[in-house]
Order: C-alpha cells, then sequence, then structure tokens
C-alpha cells in the first residue's frame, strides 16, 4: 500500500489564446511543463513561486477542474483523470478567486456545501462555528450576507468551507492572501492543528515565504511552469548558499518573488489564475 498522498509524474498543460481582429493567428502558454514531485500522507508539501509560474494550473488539475496534456496524476491512490468522482469526495480546495452565492450568508453557503456532501444540517452548523471561531471571525458574523463581508473575512469562509466535511486532502492555492497579520496567523495555527490531529495531507501553494517556511516540511520552486527544485527550507538555502528562502528563489529561479497582500496584487493574481 502506497505511502503517498500525492503523486505527479511529467505533468504539462497549456493553454491556446486567439489573437487579431479576425482571431486567425493564435499563441501558446505553457502553465505547466514537465512537472514531477510527490507528498506523502501527512505531509504539507509547499509550492513557492511568482505570479503566473503555474502555481493555480497545478492546483486546478489536482482538484480535476482542469484536464492535463500529459502526465499522470494519483491523489490518495485515484487517478486524475480517470476518477475524478472519487477524488471530489476526498478534497477540500480553497483559491485566492473562490466563489460564492454572495447575496446569501455565511451560514446559508456553508449549509448549501455541506448538503452536498451529505452532513446533516445540526452537524454541519456546529462544525463551521467552530472552525470560524477557530479562524477568529465573529459569531454575529455567520448570518451576514457575503456581499457585506471585507475580503478577509470571505476567504475565511472559504476555509471554512474546504474544512467542513474533514477532509484527507487539503488543496490551498494561497488561502492567507487577503488577511491581516493575525489573521494569518489564526489561519496558519489553524492548519497546523488539523494535520497533527488528523494526519491530513495538505499542498499548499504562496509566495509568502515565512507562511511556507513555517507550515511546509519540504518546499518546491516552480517557475515558469517548471518545478527547478524541491527540499526542506534548509536544504534549498544551503543548495543556493543563500541566507533566507527569498535569496535561495533568486538563486534557483533567476527571479524575484514578491508577497503582494495589497488589493492591487490581490487583483493581478485573481486574473492571472485565471489566464494560467
Amino acid at each position: 500500500m502506497t505511502n503517498l498522498g500525492i503523486e505527479v509524474r511529467n505533468l504539462c498543460k497549456s493553454f491556446r489564446k486567439r489573437k487579431g481582429v479576425m482571431r486567425a493567428r493564435s499563441s501558446v502558454t505553457h502553465a505547466l511543463r514537465d512537472v514531477s514531485f510527490e507528498v506523502r500522507l501527512g505531509e504539507t508539501y509547499g509550492l513557492l513561486g511568482p505570479n503566473g509560474s503555474g502555481k493555480s494550473t497545478l492546483i486546478r488539475v489536482l482538484a480535476t477542474l482542469l484536464l492535463p496534456d500529459a502526465g499522470s496524476v494519483r491523489l490518495l491512490g485515484h487517478r486524475v483523470p480517470g476518477e475524478e468522482a472519487e477524488v471530489r469526495r476526498k478534497i477540500g480546495r480553497v483559491s485566492v478567486d473562490a466563489a460564492f452565492y454572495k447575496k446569501l450568508s455565511a451560514r446559508e453557503n456553508l449549509l448549501y456545501s455541506a448538503f452536498l456532501y451529505g452532513m446533516e444540517k445540526h452537524e454541519a452548523e456546529r462544525r463551521a462555528l467552530e472552525i470560524l471561531e477557530a479562524l477568529g471571525l465573529e459569531g454575529e458574523k455567520f448570518t451576514d450576507p457575503l456581499e457585506e463581508m471585507s475580503r478577509g473575512m470571505q476567504q475565511k469562509v472559504a476555509i471554512t468551507r474546504a474544512l467542513l466535511v474533514n477532509p484527507p486532502l487539503l488543496l490551498l492555492d494561497e488561502p492567507t492572501t487577503g488577511l491581516d497579520p493575525k489573521s494569518r496567523r489564526d489561519v496558519q495555527t489553524f492548519l497546523e492543528r488539523v494535520r497533527r490531529e488528523n494526519g491530513t495531507t495538505i499542498l499548499l501553494t504562496s509566495h509568502d515565504m515565512a507562511e511556507t517556511e513555517r507550515l511546509c516540511s519540504r518546499i518546491g520552486f516552480i517557475a515558469h511552469g517548471r518545478l527547478i527544485a524541491e527540499g526542506t527550507a534548509d536544504e534549498l538555502k544551503r543548495r543556493s548558499n543563500a541566507d533566507s528562502l527569498d535569496d535561495a528563489f533568486i538563486a534557483l529561479a533567476g527571479e524575484k518573488l514578491e508577497n503582494e497582500n495589497n488589493a492591487n496584487g490581490n487583483a493581478d493574481d485573481a486574473t492571472m489564475t485565471a489566464k494560467v
């Protein structure tokens, strides 16, 4: 029996975009180029890369939202593509562009998701309030419409939705984007607790060095769709003779990582996520 939660082999994904007035010409963007890595059961693995590096495309392929052009994926022993239904029952996903029914309250959005997974209303509501409290969201906000919540509050609801059914595998695409420093620490502490208590396997993408170094036992550097290096934070720093993870990435990838947590950065990242 395998001890791997995620197994990715030679994964490739490209997008074709038509150009020109008559859209007669086209260009190809290679979002993932021959990416291979493994994540052990119960491990938190981080992927560090700038906007447009392929992080979000990778998460979407693993979440069965995109079909790869080539390569193979196994999640908790299930093939993708091929066993999408089994995978969807076992994963929780958080993205920087989480979709909600904005006119509905946090409670209504979360209960709707819970019903899709067959959870009882009472248990779902209890679990949702427990997670939201741990993430630092006041209970009275539970019945507020999502459209009246800040970007950070909406992100906490998205994290709660992903954790509601206690999935064995979490795919987290920059989950703390838009959160203030205290809320970011609350989320990180809760993710550490989830992994420790439940043995949850976590794949985290980020361009936040401190967050990745705190949460992840191993880290992969991704740039221009390629996985260029992986190892523990200390191994990556030693390999590049760097004092920090940021310097290690610059040395190995040849470009700088920027931690964008302002409104313009979030908008740019959401736009890039839609493209790549």
